[in-house]
């Protein structure tokens, strides 16, 4: 066993890839997404605006909505430049102010402002449709407490009569909806999973033995993976912990349970990948499709986590894709452990989502068998990878 641990350690030391992959690459690329949401909160998204009114309130609603600091206001002569601009990304919202916006209000009719936004952008097109909603409503409750005012509406009652009812949102998950808790742990977390992946398919891709168009792998394969499984596991818990210690330690993001919890639920996912990645690769012994298959499987894991789409309004073959992806099972222990303060009990009963994953192990033996069929006359022919038996 020991000369399979120098094997592997001799194979990584002399791939520049693989060295990269379990080392300064995870750290860069869990920083790089940190900063590109380290503001926080979205600010100065182009919105499009249109004046058709061209009133003193029409103006003072645009003052409004450029007062608030996730809005960036563009001007456009009519609503044909404002659609455009938003079909070609160039906005992500549309505000029309109505013809007559002005007469109407005075004369206590209901004019209609057209607020219109752009779904395929989910999380900053809703940010905008409340922020737009909210900023209007600002300026139209201004402009209905001066009315009633002139109307001889005694001052005291005003405020009561405009905002009978005053409503305060306090998100659970997302404090003042700060993206860097809401957003940035899950993404690093399907960031990690799919550099995990790539690690252990590099190191498994190099025990296929070629042999015409086909690929084999050898009699002694099990030992050899269970060398990388003891040798990768810790490296990629290790660029695990250091998520969780970035965002909770030095971040200061708020936790309410134990960090260790959450290493624990880690590990489990790094077996089931494995175990994933295994089933893939015996099964298709080919390099390139490995890595294209195992990126296809894993590479949509943020958007299967249930974070910022629901799971229970996914489609029916969404649903069984997300359960096929381990990080999916995970976050559902991040999520009670940081946000509920779950202890080691409801952990692992959440870990028991994995048992589906132990009915790949008669799949991987069967596959594995099969995959081991390697006729005599290619090993007197000297086709086998010579690297393999180093």
């Amino acid at each position: 066993m020991r000369h399979l641990f120098r094997r592997e350690f001799n194979a990584l030391w002399h791939s520049p890839w693989q060295l990269a992959l379990i080392s300064y690459i995870p750290i860069i690329g869990m920083l790089g997404l940190w900063w590109l949401f380290s503001a926080g909160i979205p600010r100065q998204l182009p919105v499009a605006v249109v004046d058709l009114d061209n009133s003193q309130i029409s103006r003072m609603l645009a003052r409004e909505l450029s007062a608030n600091p996730s809005v960036a206001l563009h001007s456009y002569a009519n609503e044909v430049e404002a659609i455009n601009a938003m079909r070609q990304s160039q906005v992500y919202a549309l505000v029309i102010f109505p013809y007559q916006l002005k007469k109407d209000l005075l004369t206590s009719k209901r004019p209609i402002i057209d607020i219109r936004y752009n779904s395929q952008y989910l999380l900053v097109g809703k940010l905008l449709s409340s922020q737009l909603q909210r900023s209007l409503a600002q300026g139209l409750t201004h402009f209905g407490e001066v009315n009633l005012l002139l109307k001889g509406a005694n001052k005291a009652t005003v405020d009561v009569s405009l905002s009978p009812i005053s409503n305060q949102t306090t998100a659970l998950f997302n404090q003042n909806v700060n993206y860097v808790s809401f957003l940035v742990p899950p993404i690093l977390i399907a960031l990690w999973q799919l550099i995990a992946m790539l690690v252990f398919v590099n190191s498994v891709n190099r025990e296929l033995i070629p042999q015409g168009e086909r690929h084999y792998v050898a009699q002694d394969i099990w030992p050899k993976v269970w060398v990388k499984m003891v040798i990768y596991s810790p490296i990629m818990l290790i660029h695990g912990g250091f998520i969780l210690l970035w965002l909770y330690q030095y971040l200061a993001l708020p936790a309410a349970g134990s960090l260790l919890l959450l290493v624990l639920a880690q590990a489990v996912m790094l077996i089931v990948l494995w175990l994933l990645v295994l089933v893939i690769f015996m099964l298709v012994r080919d390099r390139a499709r490995i890595v294209s298959f195992c990126t296809g499987l894993f590479a949509p894991a943020f958007a299967f986590m249930g974070v910022t789409f629901p799971v229970n309004d996914m489609f029916i073959t969404a649903k069984w894709w997300r359960l096929l992806i381990p990080s999916s099972h995970y976050i559902d222990s991040h999520i009670s452990v940081i946000s509920y303060g779950a202890g080691l009990r409801q952990v692992l009963i959440q870990m028991g989502s994995y048992w589906g994953f132990l009915l790949l192990l008669p799949v991987l033996y069967m596959l594995g068998r099969n995959a081991q069929k390697i006729p005599d006359q290619a090993q007197v022919d000297g086709v086998i990878n010579p690297e393999v038996n180093r």
